[in-house]
Formats: C-alpha cells, structure tokens, sequence
C-alpha cells in the first residue's frame, strides 16, 4: 500500500492534458495599496474555476480599506482577488495562464497574480505553470554561463524540491516564497534561453526516495565534501550524506572576512575576546565556538548573526588579529545536497546531468512524473 504522500505524488502526474502542474508562489509583501499591469489584464475570484472580468485600461490598483479589498476603487468579494493577462472581452477562465506577464507591484511573472489582505498591507502570490518558474529559478539561483548538463541537473533538483514543498503546503495560501529561504526566484526578468533549455530538456522529471520526491537541497559551494542532512539541517534523510567534490580545487570556494570586535560584539551581544572553535562536524564544518567570558554560540546561529554573506560556510579557521578576528573558509551555503560549483566541476569533466544528480543524491531514482 502507498503511503498518502506518495499516493499524492501519483496524483500530481496526471496527464497535461488535463491539468497545468502549478506553483504558488509568494512574491512580495506591499503596503495598501498596489499597482498590477498586464496587456489584455483581467480579475476574478481565486479559483481555476473563475470567469475573468476585463479592465480596459489595463492597469489595476488593488486598495484596502477596513480590510477589503477594491480594485480601481469597486469593492470585490471574498477575501481575495486573482489577476490575468492575455484577455479579451470574450475570453474567460479557459485562456491558458502565463502567456502574457504581468507586473504586480516590483516583479514582473507569467502565469496568474492573487492580491490577499496580510496582516496591515497586502501579499503578492504568483500562480505559475511550474516549468516557467523553473525557467526563471535557474536564472536566480545558478550561473547561466555554466554548463547544460550542470543547468540541467540544477532543474531537476529545484523541480523536485518544489514539488516536495508543494506537498507539505498543499493547502496553504501558498507553497514556497521566493528568497533565499526557498528557492530564489526573480521572475520574467531571471529567465534566459539557456535555463529554458535545461528546463526543457528534463521536463517532468523528479528525484524521488520510497516514491516520494526527495528534499533536494543544494547550496553553491561545499569546498570539497558536502554535508549531511542532519549536520546541516537537521534532516536526517539517507540521500543526504557527505560525498566528496571537485569545487575544493576551485579558487570560488575558498573565503576570507575581517570583523573587528566591536562588530562581532554588536552581532552576538557579548565580548568578541577569546572566541575559538570547539566542536566541528566529520566535515569539519563548525558547529560550537566558544568565547573568552565561557559562554558559547552554536554554529549556524554565529552565522546567521554574523551575516551569511560574511561567513559564508560554517567551514572555517579563525585567528585573533590586532582589531578582531580573520576567518578563513571554504564554501559557500549549509553544504547539504547538490553543490553548484561541483556540478559544474563534474559537467566541465564530461559527466551528464544524471550521474550529477546520483552523485550528490545517492540512492535517489530518477523519475518521469509527467
């Protein structure tokens, strides 16, 4: 017997034509007031059911007052409001979202845009085809100069770790957001013929554990070894192990930062003196770090607090200087899972998306899910 995830999982690959696999993407968070634009733009209700009512003008502007929304001044009903381009006065529901974009507040995104109250202000959700987000994710989160067959392994691992979180938040207000946190995610203007291509090209197609797709995390440098699920995120999945890889030999995974004690001071509200390290992981990624005072800090909080673009891996020496501290490091994100530089490493040798995936994933399966 199936367990449910995995039953839902059947679900998803339904053909295409019956359904367009779709995201939900939370893209911004406004004040009460904002400005979608889109050729042929027309609102209805958030439902795939919804008859679209045109704007001749082309342009809307979604207020709040006393907590309901209006559109160009004419309230609507219910407690949200869904937009799309690519209407004529006779086209209703059955038009195919994402052929026209649409600017909703600073970003400009395919497919549909839902405007809902959110706390004070208003939150931006963009309802996309998940292949036109992968499109636009590839051009955020990985280098398009690197090669296809590493474009293509980065598709596969950010389809399927949309499609996971898609599952968790199957029936939230929306599936993933569109920073760091998630998957970074620019839209129209992050896409490339390159990334299309590589989406293209693996259309459909999934990393699954027991069925079920797997975390697929990933991070841009691991300096050499990546790191294990629980080490790095708690998440102790057997994919998720430390393999080594070829980015330790690449001049982009090594790091260096300067912080002064008053800085470092300022960051962990406690004396910066004495700070030394005093427990790593098999990777020797930093786990506990010690100050001068007794007190400690864990690792991945040092970081956060320190800045992640300062210290940029947990993978790090650090030395007492005249004004603070110098750390020295290799790597660059938590370290778990595909490693970016190693894939390109790994493509530039000649390897294929596939032996790419299997070697940061292991035990991982390949699939078609639609």
């Amino acid at each position: 017997m199936l367990r449910p995830v995995a039953l839902l999982l059947l679900l998803l690959a339904a053909p295409r034509s019956l359904a367009v696999e779709t995201l939900r993407i939370a893209i911004e968070d406004t004040g009460s007031e904002v400005r979608i634009r889109g050729q042929g733009l027309g609102f209805g209700a958030d439902s795939e059911e919804a008859t679209y009512v045109s704007i001749p003008s082309d342009v809307a502007i979604v207020r709040r007052k006393a907590g309901k929304l209006e559109v160009n001044g004419a309230p609507v009903l219910g407690d949200s409001v869904r937009f799309r381009a690519g209407l004529s006065t006779s086209e209703d529901a059955g038009t195919i979202p994402g052929e026209q974009p649409i600017k909703a507040g600073n970003t400009q995104v395919r497919g549909d845009v839902v405007v809902r109250p959110l706390r004070e202000g208003l939150q931006l959700i963009n309802v996309i085809p998940l292949e036109d987000y992968l499109a636009a994710v590839l051009g955020s989160e990985m280098p398009v100069s690197f090669p296809a067959e590493a474009l293509k392994a980065q598709a596969v691992a950010a389809r399927t770790y949309a499609l996971q979180k898609k599952l968790d938040a199957y029936s939230n207000a929306f599936h993933l957001g569109s920073s760091v946190l998630h998957q970074v995610y620019g839209g129209v203007n992050r896409e490339d013929p390159r990334t299309r291509a590589a989406v293209d090209a693996t259309r459909g197609q999934v990393l699954t554990y027991e069925l079920a797709p797997i975390e697929a995390y990933f991070h841009a440098s691991c300096g050499g070894r990546t790191e294990s699920g629980q080490d790095a995120l708690h998440r102790d999945l057997p994919y998720l192990q430390p393999v080594d890889c070829p980015c330790g030999r690449l001049p982009a995974s090594r790091w260096s930062a300067s912080m002064s004690d008053a800085e470092i001071k300022a960051a962990l509200k406690r004396p910066a003196q004495g700070m030394k390290v005093t427990a790593r992981t098999s990777t020797r990624r930093v786990t506990r770090v010690t100050m001068g005072d007794g007190s400690s800090v864990d690792g991945v909080e040092l970081r956060r607090r320190l800045g992640y673009t300062r210290l940029k891996s947990l993978d790090f020496e650090v030395e007492r200087t005249d004004q603070g501290y110098q750390f020295s490091g290799r790597g660059y994100g938590h370290g778990a899972g595909l490693c970016q530089w190693g894939a390109k490493a790994l493509a530039d040798k000649g390897r294929g998306y596939l032996e790419i995936l299997t070697h940061y994933y292991p035990g991982a399966e390949l699939q078609q899910l639609y």
